[in-house]
């Protein structure tokens, strides 16, 4: 009988990983495209809930990373479909950067703020490739406007679908956070040293009896917390369907937004999940009391 494993692409055991500090070092020097060497010391800066809103159950369990003492790295796991995920990423990555200055303060003390999404669905449709990069540049000729944000985005469910080489390491470094059987893990160690560290941390994690605990509390949060809102999303589509209403995806999304409100959902996630206006929602929030 196999031993139990945590999945990567949980949140929690994902952050566990990252609290090694030789599989930290391997993960952001692949998906940085940086040598080692020019990783001189990473530091965790966070290893707890956030939540944006009080009434907020789930709360976002990133990652915050301090590199060379000139660039912060958050790095997060989604594995609920998110339409506006571009949006809300954008939204934290400059919270983040505007946060590092202070009043008095010139703007020579902004670090580098680079945001790394692992994504549990597609959020390029059309684009096959798993692995993308953004910065900010000019259009035609593409010159660098600066490098002060950076965004990195991981698709999971592309990865099966790649059919490069399986020497890429960070393509290995996806299927390893995608893998679930002990088999994969055991293949991909072996092709790369820093995913065995990675494999041997996910061994010894899994065998602690309260991180399993916390693991498993974790994981079953995100399963309903997802469910809640593809239940919200579907009653508030036949909703729609049933009214017969003419607006579409506007009246849809305020069915949505009703159900969602119904469940008690915090209203952040209610207009990352519709993409409403916040005074629209509270207006609907103040109609059902």
């Amino acid at each position: 009988m196999n031993e139990f494993l945590m999945k990567p692409k949980i949140d929690f055991a994902f952050k566990e990983l990252m609290m090694d500090k030789k599989v930290r070092l391997g993960f952001l020097s692949t998906i940085l495209k940086l040598n080692r060497e020019e990783i001189k010391e990473t530091e965790i800066l966070n290893t707890n809930l956030r939540k944006v809103h009080e009434d907020e159950k789930q709360g976002i369990l990133d990652v915050r990373i301090l590199m060379n003492s000139n660039t912060e790295i958050d790095i997060e796991i989604q594995l609920a479909p998110l339409r506006v995920w571009a949006d809300r990423s954008l939204f934290y990555l400059a919270k983040m950067y505007t946060e590092q200055i202070r009043k008095g303060q010139d703007y020579t003390v902004f670090k580098k703020c680079v945001g790394i999404s692992i994504l549990d669905f597609e959020l390029f449709q059309e684009d096959p490739e798993f692995y993308s990069c953004f910065h900010i540049r000019e259009d035609t000729r593409h010159i660098l406007y600066t490098d002060k944000l950076e965004f990195h985005v991981i698709e999971l469910p592309k990865v099966p679908r790649v059919l490069k080489e399986d020497s890429e390491d960070l393509l290995l470094w996806a299927k390893f956070i995608n893998a679930e059987r002990e088999e994969e893990f055991v293949m991909l160690a072996e092709r790369n040293p820093d995913i065995g560290s990675a494999y041997r941390q996910l061994q010894v994690i899994s065998q602690d009896k309260e991180k399993r605990l916390e693991y498993e509390a974790r994981e079953k949060a995100l399963r309903d917390y997802n469910q809640l809102i593809v239940e919200a999303e579907a009653r508030g589509e036949a909703r729609g369907e049933a009214r017969g209403e003419e607006r579409g995806e506007a009246k849809k999304a305020f069915g949505i937004a009703r159900n969602m409100l119904e469940l008690n959902l915090p209203i952040d996630i209610i207009v990352k999940s519709t993409g409403l206006p916040i005074d629209q929602i509270e207006s609907l929030k103040q109609k059902k009391k």
